[in-house]
């Protein structure tokens, strides 16, 4: 018996009575022939679930897992081949497939026995011969490496612990070998084994800061992707050690403990992806309950006395990314619920907390805008109204906790609290707005002497004028209040923020130029203030801050907008406070940069709607002269030469909770504006702007990532992808380029992306391995039946750059598609362009499989005169391709090319035979030399 590779789905005899599975087994072969592997996994799936008998349900099952690892999901692949094995235990091909699923697992120990299972059954099988003495030189290179690292590991730990050791640059080394060991899986183990956490342990308790970063550093090599060795570690070190950590001075030490931290919460998400699995792989644990005792250790850090406010800060990052879920399709969203019920207090205590006078709490300048991120998305993974209820409620209860009965302390920490909530889930800020007497407070205490409450109550004021709710009401009473403040106080710390909450109420029209809230020329003022304040490095970043936010609302004016690109000291302070400590001046920044660019959604109204709306005497929105594009593009201009590529790259790398989705989704607004002229994307590359891109595209809003990817397909069309996307970069910017040609695009971003995967295709062939893995070939497909010109053309050229893959060739060789037929009568068209890709396909297919040559024939009844009108064309570049194609089918088969020399083709090739020496006269010849040798023609008297 002769196994089948991995890949080759088994057919068997039909059984009476099993015709739909028989049919549905066949189906599904013919879709995994085809490259359709998530199809043939679908057909295969409906057969089990009717009435199968065991054998098919083998067949099926090992037929699965032949899908699964064409798929790579070789977790999946061992359970399905298992499947099969349960049902035959004899089973060669599942236990040969097994063993390619738990070989790439990790598990060679595992693969070793069901490889040694196949040989016994076949003992002449070559496949499995060679397949076992591999996996035999695997197993014995990994023990060869476990056994020389004994050794090193023991060494390196008796240099770390050793007290008498002075060398510290013999500590050093050590500390640095001992991490990258740990970052391969074998070391990894190896240490885990030699009792390391122990050691580890030792070093974190010396508190050393080299040593603790060097014990965090080989600790998230052995927790990586590792559940049971990540459990294990938790047990030894105990969790609350661990967590205790993030709360050290050191900002390094914290910074790293918060990376194992994020390391143990995935490896418990995920379980195990690769790694070793030896004893501790018996290890039975329940990773909901590990993952509850990590979130409340973390709960309980927020509100302990004496932790860093960078290790707060830290603690709440981590709960931003494992708490809420990834997807709103997860039904599941228990663990927040949780969370709310637990520590909902503990977060709204750090967002109350006051940063100066420094209060129990240590905070930073970013604290509270992370609990507020923290709180949003708490309120953002509910599912229903009584849910979001219970979150109201919670609120109101601490608030009213300290508004009630603790004096102008509590009231104070009250409308901080009210503060964070509108900065975040703004329904819960506006409900406690409402609680009596807490607007009244704030009105009152803008008028304190005090200046730390002052702060307070103007900062409260102004995050509530952002909420329709309550705008009317501040602007009747407030606005008076805060022109007061901005002119009498003698504090800038209240001027400023004052500044912005008229700013704020001032910018009520957006873009709308008919609707402004202020006289004439007030807006210029506020803005040439902000930008003065902004300019004066003598002021905290905390309180320079306010002014980007100012900028933020007053630049929805385009006079606001032409006057601060013109202020170079104004964007050069701008863009550094962008790389300043003080992140949660971000969104301020990207929101002032969006304004500038105009990169904000705008549609143009339609004229009858306006024509319409007048004589109804409704509003009408107008745009500001200034606008137009031609001012838009000349404030790009000035953005690129102050260097806001640069500065977005910075913003881009912030690894801060700060950098929210809508955050990301601004930066790629502004990317795509910058790269909109050809001749500006050669800066945007050079300061880094491609780099930047990618991480946008792939993470983000569903908008925010769409204008990423259009911008990075604007990047690979114009310029040198290899050049703009160097080393692995350039394979990941294939997955964004593909979600562009998803349905919901745009036609211009379906075009774009076909254009750069068109490039990205001619590179190399693992590029188009990453585009086919992409399952783009489908989507490309469809294009190129579109009725658009454009989008047709750049479909077909890409299908040619991907003809040069063996998958696609099979998809063209496959029996039943009209794939060939499309190419031919595409090669026909009057679109010259259209023509020149198609021929080049063909020219390129038939070059490759010659079986195709005999088959033009058979797809159109115009075949003939497609090609003679390929060879007659004036374009010489057409009149090649044409000459390849039929050069190869004369090769293919005498009789094709008896087909062709009795037709005008012979006279055509003669003509053409005739010329200078191009590659057509060389082509032609070639084919009249070929036509002689099958004894079709004879040569002249002159051997012509």
């Amino acid at each position: 018996m002769t196994v089948s590779g991995p890949g080759t789905p088994e057919p068997r005899p039909a059984t009476p009575g099993a015709s739909s599975v028989e049919q549905l087994r066949k189906e599904g072969n013919e879709l995994f022939k085809c490259g359709d592997y998530g199809g043939a996994l679908a057909a295969y799936t409906q057969a089990l679930g009717l009435d199968a008998t065991p054998q098919d349900q083998a067949i099926l099952h090992r037929n699965r897992a032949a899908c699964h690892l064409k798929l790579e999901d070789y977790d999946k692949a061992e359970t399905e081949a298992s499947k099969a094995i349960e049902k035959d235990g004899g089973d060669v091909k599942a236990l040969y497939r097994r063993s390619q699923a738990l070989e790439k697992l990790g598990r060679l120990d595992q693969a070793v026995l069901d490889l040694q299972r196949c040989v016994s059954l076949e003992p002449k099988n070559k496949v499995f011969q060679e397949a076992l003495r591999n996996i035999g030189g695997q197993i014995q290179e990994k023990v060869r490496y476990m056994s020389s690292t004994d050794a090193k590991v023991e060494q390196m730990f008796q240099i770390l612990l050793d007290p008498e050791e002075k060398g510290t640059e013999k500590k050093q080394k050590a500390s640095q070998n001992l991490v990258v060991l740990a970052r391969e899986d074998a070391g990894a183990e190896k240490i885990f084994r030699s009792n390391g956490v122990q050691l580890l342990q030792c070093l974190l308790d010396t508190g050393e800061t080299d040593l603790m970063l060097a014990a965090l550093r080989t600790l998230v090599g052995i927790c990586s992707e590792h559940q049971s060795r990540t459990v294990a570690t938790l047990s030894i070190l105990g969790t609350r050690r661990v967590v205790s950590i993030l709360g050290v001075e050191s900002q390094a030490v914290s910074l790293a403990a918060c990376h194992l931290l994020q390391v143990m919460f995935d490896a418990l998400k995920e379980g195990v992806k690769k790694g070793f699995r030896g004893k501790e792989g018996a290890i039975i644990v329940d990773p909901a309950r590990e993952l509850k005792v990590l979130i409340s250790n973390l709960l309980d850090l927020l509100t302990e006395v004496g932790v860093s406010g960078q290790g707060r800060d830290n603690a709440l990052t981590l709960l931003i990314k494992a708490v809420p879920r990834k997807s709103l399709k997860d039904p599941n969203n228990s663990l927040t619920l949780w969370v709310i019920d637990q520590g909902l207090k503990k977060i709204l205590e750090v967002g109350g907390s006051l940063q100066d006078p420094p209060g129990e709490l240590a905070v930073t300048a970013n604290s509270r805008v992370s609990a507020s991120i923290l709180l949003s998305k708490l309120f953002d993974d509910l599912k229903c109204d009584a849910e979001r209820e219970n979150f109201h409620r919670l609120c109101e209860n601490y608030i009213k906790s300290w508004f009630e009965g603790q004096g102008l302390a509590g009231k104070l920490r009250a409308i901080q609290t009210v503060s964070c909530l509108l900065q975040g889930p703004c329904d819960a800020g506006n409900r406690a707005l409402e609680l009596s007497g807490v607007m009244e407070s704030v009105i009152a205490l803008c008028a304190s002497e005090q200046e730390e409450e002052q702060l307070v109550a103007v900062e409260a004021l102004i995050h509530a004028a952002g909420k329709a709710k309550r705008a009317s009401f501040i602007t009747a009473n407030g606005v008076s209040l805060l022109k007061d403040l901005y002119k009498c106080s003698e504090k800038d710390s209240i001027r400023i923020r004052a500044l912005v909450g008229l700013c704020k109420l001032g910018s009520a029209g957006g873009t709308d130029f008919s609707m402004k809230q202020f006289a004439e020329g007030s807006t210029l003022k506020l803005a040439k203030q902000c930008r003065k304040w902004l300019c004066n490095d003598q002021i905290d970043a905390g309180t320079r801050r306010w002014a980007v936010e100012g900028l933020a609302y007053l630049t929805f004016d385009a006079d606001v907008k032409e006057e601060f690109v013109e202020d170079a000291a104004a964007l050069k302070a701008l863009f550094q406070l962008s790389r300043s400590e003080e992140r949660s001046v971000l969104f301020a920044v990207a929101s002032a940069l969006v304004n500038c660019t105009n990169s904000y959604d705008y549609e143009e109204p339609d004229p009858k709607m306006v024509e319409l709306a007048k004589y109804a005497k409704q509003h009408v929105p107008e745009q500001h002269p200034k606008d137009k594009p031609s001012f838009v593009r000349a404030r790009v201009k000035k953005l690129l030469v102050a260097g806001v590529v640069s500065a977005m790259v910075c913003m881009v790398k912030t690894e801060s909770p700060v950098l929210t989705s809508s955050c990301r989704e601004l930066l790629s607004r502004v990317f795509l504006a910058l790269v909109e002229e050809v001749e500006d994307r050669g800066t945007v590359v050079a300061q880094g702007g491609g780099r930047a891109l990618i991480p946008l595209a792939l993470e983000g809003t569903d908008v925010g990532q769409t204008k990423a990817a259009q911008a990075l397909a604007k990047l690979t069309i114009t310029s040198n992808p290899e050049m703009t996307f160097p080393g692995e970069r350039i394979y990941e910017v294939v997955r964004p380029l593909v979600s562009l040609l998803h349905l919901n695009c745009s036609g211009l971003q379906n075009f774009e992306a076909l254009m750069a995967l068109t490039n990205l295709a001619g590179i190399s062939e693992r590029l188009r391995q990453k585009i086919l893995k992409e399952k783009a070939v489908p989507m490309i497909e469809g294009y190129m039946f579109e009725e658009h010109e454009m989008i047709r053309r750049a479909a077909t050229e890409c299908m040619c750059n991907l003809a040069m893959s063996k998958e696609v060739q099979d998809l063209f060789e496959a029996q039943g598609n009209d794939r060939l037929k499309l190419l031919v009568l595409y090669s026909g068209e009057d679109d010259e362009l259209l023509q020149r890709a198609a021929a080049g396909g063909l020219a390129m297919l038939t070059s490759m499989r010659p079986t195709l040559c005999s088959r033009i024939p058979q797809v159109t009844t115009h075949w003939l005169e497609i090609l003679q009108a390929l060879l007659l064309s004036s374009n010489q570049e057409l009149q090649h391709r044409g000459a390849v194609v039929v050069l190869n089918m004369v090769e293919a088969s005498r009789e094709i090319a008896s087909t062709l020399m009795e037709s005008e083709m012979m006279e055509i090739l003669s003509v053409l035979a005739k010329g200078d020496h191009s590659p057509v006269t060389r082509a032609a010849a070639a084919c009249l030399d070929k036509a002689v040798e099958y004894g079709l023609i004879q040569p002249n008297q002159d051997g012509e």
